[in-house]
């Protein structure tokens, strides 16, 4: 009451003058060093996509008559067909990989959540090669069924078939880590609510926990498609065209690349599409507590005579994934090695891969922190803008960033064209969601008052930034960067197309070498590959299992 009568006798309350809005808006707005970099960050993300499009208008009618003719609808079809159908199977295997792994009583459940997630490591164009090695023409499994039964020739692993086993066998993980993540911190009060009201077991799982999968689920499926439709390496040596495919040839074989413009829209909008068909699955559903207070552990369901069949489901999604791969993989390194296969290129080749890797991962890593703290700490309009533009590599496949980088390199960048630093903006471009998406997660967890603390001992804004704000999400950022060095270390088809005269890369290596069929001399940069991808893996791994009860 007291304070209202002060308010009244006070009077009404002044507008502010456009001075002192204009100091408001200074000292509560983000200041220059944070705004500008994220500003010509987010520009830098759309250039490539706006240059796509600029090309395109400009291409002749010839270009724009492709895409009504009954190939490019074939294409089309056959790439839609390869990711409904990847992303499908990904989803059978990882559901129930993710729930045996997290709330059952398996045996050994965390070596099996190790063993499972370990597949992501291995590039889809090194599991091409392994499977055209194994089940293809004079493969492994026909010379073992050859002599004792004669057979002379196996079904046909090219086309859908191989394309299919391959991406599924790779890519499941993606679902399986997200579902996992959520399962693991979903709230036990709502599957006590349920079996309080007389639901059972099954009942439980399939009307409580499934539906409050169904946002996870959509995220890892988007993941999934967005790497079956970007993919180049597998669909190119298991000779199923996609949209990649066509792309590249196009690109290499036409003197007018404009037509390669005009796909790369086409393969965009099937990107976005993707991307509207996971945000209508997910819909509006959460999964927060329901409960404050100290997080519970979720009841372990015990398998009993299941035990068996689980253990029997897991073993087979790991053989058939990760031992049988790496099995291969020794064999032809062993017989290269007894038929002379030199390796005086592979240490090149390592070098190359580690080198632009790490420096992508240390570059996206640096330049992530402005645009975070400009979404977390100073959210408005134009920071969501920003941040928006800037996962414009999200829906950009790789062979569609570097068709745009060509076209800018040869007509604006002249010097850069054919550098490695034209490489090295490609994979900005690609990867910067990646450790943007870490680097977000990590300062949401570092609370301001800290960083009102340090303002309030009489540091700027720019010392609050380096000496507070930035050690305190060095692990997010960390985080971050490694994920970028990973898919930096597997990426093609933006290496093969920008990368400089003679820059051998390891992924360049296995490409070139198993696409001749010469698979004892891809095997090597192929397992160097897989172990050096190993490395931020298993730091990844360690630090969610740090974080996560």
């Amino acid at each position: 009451m007291a304070a209202t009568e002060q308010r009244v006798l006070a009077g009404p309350r002044e507008a502010p003058s456009l001075p002192s809005l204009w100091r408001t808006m200074r000292t509560n707005g983000p200041p220059l060093f944070v705004s500008l970099p994220a500003l010509l960050i987010a520009v830098a993300m759309a250039l490539p996509l706006l240059y796509l499009v600029i090309r395109s208008a400009g291409a002749s009618s010839e270009a724009w008559d492709l895409l009504l003719r009954p190939r490019t609808a074939q294409i089309l079809g056959r790439s839609m067909l390869l990711v409904a159908t990847v992303t499908t199977l990904c989803l059978a295997i990882a559901l129930p990989l993710a729930w045996l792994t997290v709330r059952t009583d398996l045996p050994m459940r965390r070596a099996w959540g190790v063993l499972t997630a370990l597949p992501l490591v291995i590039p889809s164009y090194v599991g091409a090669f392994l499977v055209i090695s194994v089940l293809g023409p004079k493969g492994l499994v026909q010379g073992l069924l050859f002599g004792p039964f004669g057979v002379d020739r196996l079904p046909n692993i090219y086309g859908l078939a191989g394309a299919t086993i391959t991406l599924v066998l790779l890519s499941y993980p993606y679902v399986l880590l997200t579902i996992r993540g959520v399962l693991a911190n979903l709230d036990p009060a709502l599957e006590e609510s349920a079996r309080s009201l007389g639901a059972g077991p099954v009942r439980v799982q399939t009307r409580v926990v499934l539906p409050l999968l169904r946002p996870a689920a959509a995220s890892g499926g988007l993941l999934v498609g967005l790497y079956t439709l970007a993919d180049f390496g597998a669909v190119s040596l298991l000779r199923y065209e996609t949209f990649t495919w066509a792309i590249y040839q196009q690109y290499q074989s036409a003197f007018d690349r404009s037509i390669a413009a005009v796909l790369s829209l086409v393969l965009v909008a099937l990107a976005v599409g993707v991307l509207l068909v996971e945000a209508r699955s997910r819909g509006q559903l959460r999964y927060h507590r329901s409960t404050p207070g100290v997080k519970r552990l979720p009841r372990i369901v015990h398998l009993g005579r299941w035990r068996w069949p689980a253990l029997a489901f897991c073993g087979a999604i790991v053989l058939f994934a990760l031992v049988l791969p790496m099995s291969v993989l020794g064999y032809w390194i062993i017989r290269g090695m007894a038929s002379g296969e030199g390796f005086d290129a592979l240490w090149s080749a390592t070098w190359n891969s580690v080198f632009v890797s790490a420096m992508a991962a240390v570059v996206v890593a640096a330049l992530s922190i402005p645009v975070a703290v400009l979404a977390v700490r100073y959210p408005s309009l134009p920071s969501r803008i920003i941040e928006r533009l800037t996962f414009t590599g999200y829906a950009l496949p790789g062979i569609v960033v570097a068709l745009a980088l060509v076209f800018f390199g040869t007509t604006l960048a002249l010097p850069i064209y054919q550098t490695i630093w034209l490489l090295l903006i490609a994979y900005i471009v690609l990867f910067f969601p990646a450790a943007l998406g870490a680097t977000r997660s990590a300062l949401l967890q570092v609370s301001p008052r800290l960083e009102e603390s340090a303002r309030g001992l009489g540091r700027g804004q720019l010392r609050t930034l380096k000496d507070v704000t930035v050690p305190l999400m060095r692990s997010g950022v960390a985080a971050g960067a490694a994920l970028v060095f990973l898919i930096t270390m597997k990426e093609l088809p933006a290496t093969l197309i920008l990368g400089p005269l003679g820059f051998k890369t390891l992924a360049t290596s296995i490409w070139s070498a198993s696409s001749e069929a010469f698979f004892a001399r891809a095997a090597a940069p192929a397992l160097v590959l897989i172990l050096l991808s190993s490395v931020p893996m298993a730091l990844l791994m360690l630090r969610d299992r740090k974080v996560r009860p």
